[in-house]
């Protein structure tokens, strides 16, 4: 399984909606609840944040890898979660 972080921000509407889609994918497809995700909340973990290249949030990493930036939609967080667990 590959490993995910998410890196979000409290108060941003986009990241409240991909949370929303996590809890939403895991409890409608037990598979997925395998999947592991780091959350970073980037204004609490300043210096984890500096070390990742990106502009916007949610963004997601899969082994290090950035896989999506920005606004995001559920079927996106799907293939997200989906790619994690092979």
């Amino acid at each position: 399984m590959k490993t995910v972080k998410l890196f979000y921000l409290r108060n941003c509407p986009f990241c409240k909606k991909a949370l929303r889609y996590i809890d939403e994918l895991k409890s409608t497809h037990p598979e997925l609840r395998a999947v592991e995700i780091e959350m970073i909340e980037e204004s609490e973990e300043p210096d984890v944040a500096e070390r990742y290249d990106y502009h916007y949030v949610p963004t997601f990493y899969l082994n290090e890898t950035k896989v999506h930036e920005g606004g995001i939609y559920a079927d996106e967080v799907e293939q997200i979660l989906r790619k994690a667990l092979k």
